[in-house]
């Protein structure tokens, strides 16, 4: 491991999102940490976590607990599944190929976005590990069957539906730092915003060295293959996935569908009967409709509407092992990390991501041991105190 990344230096999650502040140029590591409008979801995504506390069983020897789990029929070490970030490849040349192989080092699976900067075979080939195919409906079904055809055909086993974007969600930061300038528009445009970039020299030859803005390699539109990379607004304006669109991905799609995006009950639901395989409790991380409510207080009402019939994952301020905790023991299967994993691979790459992974699993095996739990699959209600009216809603 790094020194840079190693501890002391590095002992929790917010240490990688202060050296990721350091090593990015503004307007990248806002588009990262960043949320929408006065970013009010954001930080509850994180603070309704304090609202849960813990109910040790003391006096018991528990040793080495083991926190292995299954998420669709994969067998994983925690129970946690990288999230889908788009862009990745602007955080770290190195991008989502770095991510791939620590999650395959630590046993786990990754979501690889719609908007990746490497091809999704590539990713597959520098991985052991369970992958999913995030998809947005970029360049309209011609494009999107196209992107399930080769996903199918490189041996993803899930494929993830983001439906909490029928627009990009108003992310002030990302209007202020000029990202939709610097991404398309003209050199006029960009000169006012270009001395951030100047700011991080050694951000900026690495990024120079890949060959400048990647392109959207998964992104097959006729006529314009790859899809060049744009602003994440453009990107998403014909991209809205609706209900009806399940079944003409179910006829090209064989495998489990995972509908991320979902908070209430009754979307859970619906997504059951439409033969989901699986939901993510998600508000996108607090990037589109600001005041929504913390993942983490919507999950009880989410686990209670669909009774089992299908799994429940969640994401959203998930900074600690101990947060996964929490989410396990409030009826989530797993959680998806985002931002944890992506600050330390600003800071390293593949070694700062493996870090990030360490400190989450860490965390959750002290957890576990200071709970009196000898297992991440006995982990349940009875060792939380939450506020009940969290499930007033099913």
């Amino acid at each position: 491991m790094p020194r840079s990344v190693s501890s002391p230096r590095v002992v929790n999650i917010e240490d990688l999102r202060r050296l990721a502040q350091q090593r990015l140029p503004k307007v990248v590591f806002d588009y990262l940490d960043g949320g929408a409008e006065g970013e009010f979801t954001l930080r509850e995504n994180c603070r309704a976590f304090e609202a849960i506390t813990f109910r040790p069983r003391q006096a018991v020897a528990t040793h080495e607990c083991d926190l292995r789990t299954k998420v669709l029929g994969s067998e994983i070490s925690f129970p946690a599944i990288l999230a889908p970030i788009g862009y990745t490849r602007l955080i770290h040349a190195s991008g989502e190929l770095a991510v791939a192989r620590a999650a395959a080092t630590a046993g786990i699976g990754y979501a690889v976005a719609t908007f990746a900067g490497y091809k999704l075979e590539d990713v597959k080939a520098a991985s052991s590990g369970p992958l999913w195919y995030q998809l947005y409906l970029v360049g309209g079904r011609q494009a999107a069957e196209a992107g399930i055809e080769r996903a199918r055909d490189a041996g993803y086993s899930a494929l993830v539906l983001t439906v909490d974007t029928p627009v990009s969600g108003l992310r002030e930061r990302d209007l202020r730092n000029g990202m939709k300038e610097l991404l398309g528009g003209s050199i006029f445009s960009k000169l006012p915003f270009l001395p951030q970039l100047f700011a991080r020299p050694q951000w900026l030859t690495s990024f120079l060295f890949d060959g400048g803005l990647p392109k959207l390699e998964n992104v097959n539109v006729p006529g314009q293959a790859p899809m060049p990379l744009v602003d994440v607004s453009s990107g998403l304006a014909s991209a809205v996935v609706t209900w009806a669109d399940l079944r003409w991905i179910r006829e090209s799609w064989p495998g489990a569908i995972v509908i991320k995006g979902v908070l209430t009950g009754d979307d859970a639901r619906r997504a059951a009967d439409e033969g989901a395989a699986a939901i993510v409790v998600s508000n996108h991380g607090g990037r589109q409709l600001d005041c929504v409510s913390p993942t983490i207080r919507a999950l009880p009402e989410v686990v209670a509407a669909v009774n089992g019939r299908i799994e429940v994952l969640m994401d959203g301020g998930v900074r600690r092992g101990s947060d996964i905790v929490k989410a396990i023991c409030l009826g989530a299967g797993a959680v998806l990390i985002g931002r944890s994993y992506a600050y330390g691979l600003a800071c390293a790459g593949e070694a700062g991501v493996a870090r990030a992974l360490q400190i989450l699993q860490d965390d959750m095996q002290r957890t576990l041991s200071l709970l009196g739990c000898s297992t991440a699959m006995k982990l349940d209600s009875s060792l939380i105190s939450y506020p009940h009216e969290w499930l007033k809603r099913n």
